[in-house]
């Protein structure tokens, strides 16, 4: 017997949205990517705005705006760094790491963790210090003072999540996956560098 096909417009929103996403993915892989990482983080700082208006009010402290621009230096980081170094990366890893590789699940791994994560983690602090407008004494300050307690929660937090990325994932599902996790994250990397 056969099956009736469903006309676009009465299929669920959410599922029209992952069609337009899959479509967008396929034709203008990076582009997507990047605007896609540049929502994420930029969400992922309102977040730590709002946490930290939470966190004020109830312990009677001031609650301070919402600071438009830090959302937006966030927005800027993705779309420009997060989502084409991403990108670039995993398709990297894969030609560079093959499944074929019987080492390939630990190496993989060691590359992100050992390389990847403080070389990324770094790139933030340097382009947030600039988009900022401050001078490297403040950048070497901010390094000194929690680029190290970042990068071990770094390892903390995201070692599992890339575990299950960069081995399991398929490939061009993997800046999508990180940017979810990454929503948190910047949250936290927001409340630690002030």
């Amino acid at each position: 017997m056969p099956v009736a096909s469903v006309p676009v417009r009465e299929t669920a929103i959410h599922f029209r949205l992952l069609q337009q996403y899959l479509f967008l993915l396929k034709k203008y892989p990076i582009l997507t990517k990047s605007v896609t990482s540049g929502i994420l983080s930029s969400l992922g700082n309102l977040l730590s705005q709002i946490l930290e208006a939470n966190k004020n009010a109830k312990n009677g402290k001031p609650v301070q705006d919402v600071d438009r621009a830090a959302a937006g230096r966030y927005a800027i980081f993705g779309l420009l760094l997060t989502g084409p170094l991403s990108h670039y990366f995993y398709q990297l890893m894969e030609v560079w790491m093959p499944t074929t590789d019987p080492y390939c699940i630990v190496k993989r791994l060691v590359l992100d963790r050992l390389v990847f994560a403080p070389g990324f983690l770094f790139i933030f602090y340097l382009v947030m210090n600039t988009l900022e407008s401050k001078g490297l004494a403040d950048l070497q300050k901010k390094l000194e003072g929690t680029y190290w307690t970042a990068l071990k929660m770094n390892w903390k937090v995201w070692t599992p999540f890339q575990f299950i990325n960069i081995n399991f994932v398929p490939v061009q599902f993997r800046v999508l996956f990180a940017n979810m996790v990454a929503l948190f994250w910047y949250a936290y990397l927001a409340s630690v560098r002030k």
